[in-house]
């Protein structure tokens, strides 16, 4: 191979790096109260479980099975089906990637990932970076 070829190919190898996933966060349920007035950290649990899969993102299947989950939880925890589809839709609308805003799926990497799937090494970055969260609470 000519010598300018193998520059070339060492060149381009440099330029692509893993991207690096921020530490997980959560705000609990972003722009939206965690509770009701009797107890105002009702369905906060639900929020912050959905942030973990938000923080990660991930395909546009695993955006949708995050949203059923976190539909299914808020129902369980208020016994309310309409209030439960309105968080729903909420999220299913409002948490899409390509959206300039802090709670947007795959909020842990940076702007632009979009709808894709995780590398293993990017698997292997949300488990350090779990492992690193004591306890999935909310907010206080």
């Amino acid at each position: 191979m000519k010598p300018i070829l193998l520059l070339l190919l060492f060149i381009l190898s440099s330029c692509v790096s893993t991207p690096t996933l921020k530490p997980f966060s959560s705000d609990g349920c972003s722009l939206f109260p965690d509770g009701n007035l009797k107890d105002r950290n009702l369905w906060c649990q639900c929020c912050v479980i959905h942030d973990v899969a938000y923080w990660q993102g991930g395909s546009e299947a695993q955006k949708a099975e995050a949203d059923l989950t976190f539909r299914r939880c808020i129902e369980e925890k208020t016994k309310d089906p309409r209030f439960a589809e309105f968080m729903y839709q909420g999220v299913k609308y409002g948490g899409e990637p390509f959206f300039l805003n802090w709670y947007r799926w795959g909020y842990g990497w940076d702007y632009g990932r979009g709808y894709r799937a995780l590398s293993e090494k990017e698997k292997q970055q949300v488990a350090e970076e779990m492992a690193k969260v004591e306890v999935l609470r909310c907010p206080e």
